[in-house]
């Protein structure tokens, strides 16, 4: 009689996703590698029209911010409002569903994180919650949000901070984890 295998992570693991949404990722994939990231810069709204094609909720495509270098994992799990802004090299990992609020900005190499795995289980299913950043809130450079979050409406967030817990609004907040530290003033 063979020896039986000791447990291992990640054992008996399937894709979550049926077999057209991993078509259309492999697509969408295709699309964001060409069309999507050799745009010229100032085409936001080309970006922002290709996402929509996708599925993405962005009401007003000329009115949002999108770079080509942004990486966008399900276009169809997103929400732009408008004036809100993707800067450079950040990662929208959406895994579920991230919405960026009205003027929203979640400035360079960002990574927004909406899913995870479940450790208690050998064969780790993901688990999923979306990412909401409020309307005029700011995320500073390299910030990592984490999933299930909510950042409050004109809220700033410093750089390189670490998201894993909401954050209230008009608050200036940093840290790893990160917390609030003061109010942030009225605007001029």
């Amino acid at each position: 009689m063979p020896e039986a295998e000791s447990p291992y992570l990640g054992r008996n693991c399937v894709t979550p996703y049926p077999r057209r949404e991993l078509v259309l990722r492999w697509v969408w994939a295709s699309v964001q590698a060409t069309l999507f990231r050799w745009s010229p810069r100032p085409c936001h709204w080309w970006r922002a029209s290709l996402l929509r094609l996708f599925g993405a909720d962005i009401p007003a495509p000329g009115r949002v911010v999108v770079f080509p270098s942004a990486r966008i994992y399900f276009p169809w799990k997103l929400t732009l409002a408008p004036r809100a802004m993707v800067g450079r090299h950040v990662n929208l990992y959406n895994l579920a569903r991230i919405t960026l609020g009205f003027g929203a900005n979640v400035s360079q190499n960002c990574h927004l994180c909406a899913g995870t795995h479940d450790f208690t289980r050998w064969d780790m299913p993901l688990v999923t919650r979306p990412i909401i950043i409020g309307d005029n809130a700011w995320l500073g450079a390299d910030v990592f949000v984490g999933p299930g979050v909510t950042i409050g409406e004109l809220c700033v967030v410093g750089a390189r901070s670490v998201v894993v817990k909401d954050l209230p609004p008009r608050m200036v907040c940093a840290g790893h984890p990160c917390r609030p530290i003061k109010e942030r003033p009225p605007l001029a």
